[in-house]
């Protein structure tokens, strides 16, 4: 196949430039994987893997409550089964004990049996659980990808993340860390490499799941992932696919991030993940139908929730906080288990930091962010630090506990950080318009679009393709039942007409467009080919219109 020069000039531009790397790529069947033994304490935690099930000693797999988490703990468990029964897994509460490793949840597995806990999704930093883990006899490892700052837990660490780890893809997700332990011991057991191919549809759903970036041996593991996904082999996520309303065989990364893994998500926010774990690690198979039900029901409950407290914030927003900088929503008894959501749907609206915060009933509040290019929520509100119990987060997230006291300073300092923020950058608070490639009418063609979809998986790190179409804009209509969405076409040179569509903005969009469309306008958007009665024809989703 002979690749478009636009598709060469887009992929150039992302830094994909070699014969090689561009092979690679967009391969259906790409190589590029790094040895698991690169990772820092993989050769001594295998050997502490096989040397308890050696002594007969009872393995705890503990994970976390999402996406991430739960394919986590799937895959640990279905390759560790080939080796031991004595095999259990525990996932915690998100209302009762929170994220992480907590010493209510080790003193529970440990009277149900087990002997040695492996942590799959989190733990890197639970130093106070670990040694209270080691005080009852215990032995743990850890395997985990979030970001170790100032401590570790005093154990084996696997972590790509964490000092003195030069493993070549970072950015693995907990589920891509998980299998990679998987795939050290099948190479030192020599079980078949079957037990690993078994499990890449877990660790697709969770890779893509978890917003990692989707570039190098994360790209491998989602192609892979979405293949076996595909090829319904896994009966129990067949089940799910078709419960939740997709068509098996046609699942694509986008399916993966907007139906898959909220319904999976759901369950942790609304009741408890064991319920969406319970669908692929059955300990009843009778109950498999039940659970699907019970996620699918998780789902709408959630989404219900969530655009109730949203609504409530947008209000909070306009009433009280409108020329704020940095949005801090007191919620009072709102349901912790869709606050980080709210927020980042917030963020994306206003285009500011945004945090929510819940009354634990204990005197204090408990705080979900989410933030916006260019601000690092996390280094932001670290000058606060000595204000909060709890504190923690990366760039684009966070999350901590703090009391009702002192919440109005934690506000005020919030929002003077981002006053000099906006001195230092007077665009920091305006939405940034991504295009990665120009067209004229000409370069718009079905082969075009086409090629394009070899992008895929697209997602964190590999952007879905947007571009700038430049024409006249004509024929503008309302659509949806309230005139919410809007249809236009783009005329382009040769007479060409491109069919767009616009789902956002779409006031803001129908003035530009009704003033400037008939003498020119640039359309932003991803193109995609429509098909309808045996027609198949071009169409773009609009992101922006800017007046030439």
């Amino acid at each position: 196949m002979e690749l478009q020069p636009k598709l060469i000039e887009l992929l150039n531009n992302r830094g994909i430039r070699t014969e090689e790397e561009l092979a690679e790529f967009l391969s259906d069947r790409p190589q590029k994987t790094h040895d698991p033994f690169l990772l820092h304490n993989m050769e001594a935690g295998v050997d502490l893997i096989l040397s308890a099930i050696e002594k007969g000693r009872k393995i705890c797999v503990y994970g976390d409550y999402d996406a991430d988490g739960i394919t986590s703990v799937v895959v640990m468990t279905e390759v560790l089964s080939a080796l031991t029964d004595r095999l259990m897994y525990y996932i915690p509460s998100r209302f009762e004990e929170g994220y992480g490793l907590n010493m209510g949840a080790i003193d529970r597995v440990r009277a149900m049996g087990a002997e040695f806990i492996i942590t799959v999704d989190c733990g890197s930093v639970s130093c106070e659980e670990v040694e209270y883990a080691r005080e009852l006899g215990m032995e743990i490892l850890v395997t985990d990808h979030h970001t170790v700052t100032d401590r570790i837990a005093d154990c084996l660490v696997i972590n790509p993340n964490q000092p003195d780890c030069n493993y070549p893809c970072p950015w693995l997700a907990g589920c891509g860390v998980a299998f990679k332990v998987c795939q050290a011991i099948v190479r030192k057991t020599g079980l078949p490499k079957s037990l690993l191919v078994r499990t890449l549809d877990m660790v697709g759903i969770g890779t893509i799941g978890d917003i990692v970036p989707l570039v190098d041996e994360n790209r491998t593991l989602a192609k892979y992932g979405l293949r076996a996904v595909n090829t319904g082999e896994r009966r129990n996520l067949a089940r799910l696919i078709d419960a939740v309303g997709l068509k098996q065989g046609q699942i694509t990364a986008e399916n993966v991030s907007f139906v898959i893994v909220p319904h999976l998500n759901a369950a942790g926010r609304m009741e408890h993940a064991r319920i969406a774990a319970d669908i692929f690690l059955p300990r009843d198979e009778d109950l498999v139908s039940e659970n699907i039900r019970r996620v699918c029901e998780c789902n709408l409950q959630r989404k219900k929730i969530q655009e109730e407290i949203f609504r409530s914030c947008e209000e909070q927003v306009n009433r009280e906080q409108a020329e704020s900088l940095f949005l801090m929503l007191d919620m009072g008894k709102a349901h912790e288990g869709v606050t980080g959501i709210v927020a980042g749907k917030l963020a994306e609206q206003y285009y500011r930091p945004t945090v929510i915060l819940t009354d634990t009933g204990e005197n204090c509040l408990k705080g979900t962010g989410r933030s916006i290019p260019g601000v690092n929520i996390y280094e932001v509100l670290k000058q606060s630090e000595d204000l909060f119990e709890r504190f923690g987060g990366h760039a684009a997230a966070c999350g901590f506990t703090i009391r009702k006291d002192r919440f109005p300073q934690l506000r005020q300092n919030a929002e003077n950080r981002m006053k000099q923020l906006r001195v230092q950058n007077p665009d920091i608070f305006r939405r940034k318009i991504r295009t990665d490639l120009t067209l004229s009418g000409t370069d718009v063609n079905p082969e075009l679009i086409q090629q394009l979809s070899l992008l895929e998986p697209c997602g964190c790190g590999n952007a879905k393709p947007q571009v700038a179409v430049r024409g006249r804009a004509v024929d503008p209509a309302r659509m949806g039942s309230n005139g919410q969405y809007m249809r236009f076409y783009e005329l382009m040179s040769g007479r060409k007409r491109l069919e767009c569509v616009v789902f956002r903005d779409t006031d803001a969009i129908w003035e530009t467009v009704s003033e400037e469309g008939a003498a020119g306008c640039e359309v932003i958007g991803s193109l995609g080919l429509k098909e309808w009665n045996g027609r198949v024809s071009m169409q773009m989703i609009v992101e922006n219109v800017r007046e030439m």
